[in-house]
């Protein structure tokens, strides 16, 4: 879940900002303001920001590494020249979404290329953390690097222990899983900044910044949460999670050995004042071995976000209350991430996918799960699309429409309605609400919270869910899930009306 891109900074901005804020320059031209006293990276001032499924995922423009050969990858010529060739897809990014993307298209002979600002072979800073059933179920086990048994959350005096594995990804060898299939199946990659796009009848033509000109059947824009293309509505304010942590060494363990904690709201290092009157927040630790731990504090979400000075004074006055100290930091994280942006407009002649399409779970904030889920099945039917016959096949607009159907179809669409509008109640409660809400919902066997958090039940299942959750809740959460405030009763009416 620890995760950092690639940015190069390009200056401070108004005293106004926060905290004396400096913009960066991030993957796909992205942007992001930051502050310097938050730091990041390895406690330098001018390091990058370190989201965690945040933005466009890691790219830089260091040499090429061994895993895709130099030939595959080119860069743009540094002026305008005529299209290409047109492909059947181009993946813009080079981060989880576009590898998974590119390498399930790939494997179903869809001739693909793909656009990003730097090496899709860069190592990815950042760790990727996924639920033991889910990555069981997919058959990929080995590509963790750490499993943990003991997982447990903190809602009262005593541990809620949730009897399911959670593992963490050997980030190395699950970028490296995709790319050997992208390398196998003759991915194309090209290098340089996507700046424009223009649709016809028979496809789309992407111009980089350098004025090298792409063209593809279709395009999916897999640049993360601000993505280059997609266009997204905007209903309301979109909420991050924010979280400020640090992997490390301690004058005694944080957590218990080889344990994870994935909420800690356990509150007495706070004023009565503070619980009272101030956003909530949790620990999420995990034992690394060795005698190294993973601690961060983390807001689920709110909007705007909690600061990261309030998240890491919180964190340290957590730590101080249990008689520990930090001895050594291998690494600081700064991670700010959309929670619910509403759906892309499933009229483009675009797709999209990861971030930029809003597939993070706006309930829990996972995304790796589902891109290697929902990959393969996006690509099935766009190959299925291409071999459309007829003058409508395979092109333009009706290609769009198939990837949109298959990557929201109505019953993930209504899912994600009623994944927002819980969150919006979640933002509403206070401290002690919070705690007596995750206690009835991990109460709930254990098929029922794993799969509203992995997103994996069907919306009769969602629903049966969410009805024994609001029997078995005391009274002051069904009170705080009654009333309806803001968007919420939108957003109820399109899970009601099919998303």
């Amino acid at each position: 879940m620890l995760r950092r891109g690639s940015w190069r900074l390009l200056g401070s901005i108004a005293p106004g900002a926060p905290c004396g804020s400096r913009l960066w320059l991030g993957p796909s031209g992205i942007l992001l303001l930051q502050s310097p006293e938050c730091g990041s990276g390895i406690r330098a001032g001018a390091n990058p920001p370190s989201p965690r499924f945040s933005l466009p995922s890691s790219s830089d423009s260091r040499p090429l590494t061994s895993t895709v050969p130099p030939s595959s990858v080119s860069a743009g010529s540094g002026s305008a020249i005529a299209p290409s060739a047109p492909v059947d897809v181009l993946v813009i990014g080079a981060g989880p979404a576009a590898l998974a993307i590119a390498a399930a298209l790939a494997e179903r002979r869809v001739a693909v290329m793909a656009l990003a600002p730097g090496d899709p072979a860069a190592v990815w800073p950042n760790t990727y953390g996924i639920w033991g059933p889910e990555v069981d179920a997919l058959g990929l086990g080995h590509l963790l690097a750490h499993r943990w048994s003991d997982c447990v959350s903190w809602f009262g005096s005593e541990p809620s222990r949730h009897g399911h594995d959670y593992g963490l990804f050997d980030k190395v060898a699950l970028q490296t899983h995709w790319l050997d299939a992208c390398r196998h199946a003759g991915v194309n990659w090209q290098r340089g900044l996507a700046a424009s796009i223009v649709h016809d009848d028979d496809g789309s033509t992407v111009t980089t910044a350098a004025g090298t000109a792409w063209r593809a059947r279709l395009v999916i824009d897999a640049s993360g949460h601000q993505p280059v293309f997609l266009q997204r509505p905007d209903d309301g304010p979109v909420a991050g999670q924010a979280a400020y942590g640090l992997v490390g060494r301690f004058s005694a363990p944080p957590i218990a050995a080889d344990q994870f904690v994935l909420m800690d709201y356990r509150s007495d290092h706070l004023r009565e004042r503070e619980r009272r009157s101030e956003p909530p927040t949790f620990l999420y630790a995990m034992d690394l071995g060795g005698g190294r731990f993973f601690v961060e504090e983390t807001s689920l979400a709110l909007a705007p976000p909690v600061p990261f000075a309030t998240l890491r004074s919180r964190l340290e006055r957590r730590l101080a209350h249990r008689g520990v100290t930090v001895s050594e930091v291998e690494h600081e994280e700064f991670c700010l991430f959309p929670m619910n942006p509403a759906l892309p407009d499933p009229g483009q002649r675009l797709l999209g996918f990861g971030g930029s399409a809003s597939m993070v779970h706006p309930a829990s904030g996972y995304l790796v799960g589902a891109l290697l889920r929902r990959a393969p099945v996006l690509a099935a039917a766009i190959a299925a699309a291409l071999a459309e016959p007829g003058p409508a096949g395979g092109r333009g607009a009706a290609l769009a429409a198939a990837g949109w159907q298959a990557l929201w179809p109505v019953p993930l669409r209504r899912k994600h309605a009623l994944y927002r509008f819980g969150l919006e109640k979640l933002m509403r409660f206070e401290e002690a609400q919070l705690r007596h809400f995750f206690a009835s919902f991990f109460a709930m066997p254990e098929p029922l919270w794993y799969g509203f958090l992995a997103n994996t039940l069907g919306v009769p299942e969602l629903m049966g869910a969410m009805v024994r959750l609001f029997k078995t809740a005391p009274n002051d959460v069904r009170w705080g899930l009654m009333q309806l405030r803001g968007r919420e009763l939108a957003l109820l009416g399109r899970f009601l009306g099919g998303g």
